[in-house]
């Protein structure tokens, strides 16, 4: 009887929509959505419940050498040598391997608006007599905006590579001052430092 029971065609009962008096609401929540929602809070509920009892059932009298290192903020354990977890050195050599990658990658966008903009001023000079190219024209105008993209981009990273390489200067040794707005020679949105000459042996 079953097999029968299963020859037979059945409708598809489809989950209804959302009616339309609440459609500012949102779409209406389907039955997996539901389910994945509840595995989801059942989850966060379990490692939850987990946290209690471990903490429930700890040795108030344990003791780790590392709980002398670490603080408690807002809740959250931090250890004090975290902030001070590379050495001067390390922060430096860190610095200049960042700033040799964005060199790398604003050399390699230069060479790339170069080749593009060559492409480009070779269309803009072709003979009339020729091929006519107008600017309506779909992959000319994706050119041009590749073109503008790429300028954007250049003009970003070189930004960041002078941030970075006054960043690095500025964690040299040396005494410098910033200077206020009147000693600036002309005016600029970017602070300007001084470096205090000293006499080399």
């Amino acid at each position: 009887m079953s097999s029968l029971r299963n020859a037979i065609s059945r409708r598809a009962h489809k989950e209804r929509s959302q009616p339309h008096s609440r459609r500012k609401f949102g779409l209406l929540e389907k039955h997996k959505d539901y389910v994945e929602r509840a595995q989801v809070f059942h989850k966060k509920e379990q490692t939850l419940q987990k946290l209690r009892e471990k903490a429930a059932f700890r040795n108030p009298d344990e003791f780790y050498f590392r709980m002398m290192k670490a603080k408690t903020a807002d809740g959250v354990h931090k250890l004090e040598n975290e902030t001070n977890k590379y050495n001067a050195e390390e922060l430096m050599l860190m610095k200049t391997q960042d700033m040799g990658y964005i060199l790398q990658k604003l050399q390699s966008q230069k060479k790339k608006l170069e080749k593009l903009t060559a492409v480009l001023h070779s269309l803009d000079s072709q003979p009339s007599n020729r091929h006519v190219y107008y600017a309506e024209d779909s992959k000319t105008a994706v050119s041009y905006r590749e073109l503008e993209a790429r300028r954007n981009r250049v003009s970003q990273l070189e930004k960041l590579y002078m941030d970075m390489a006054l960043q690095k200067e500025l964690q040299k040794k040396g005494r410098k001052r910033k200077l206020r707005e009147d000693e600036l020679a002309g005016p600029t949105s970017k602070p300007v430092y001084k470096w205090r000459s000293e006499r080399k042996r």
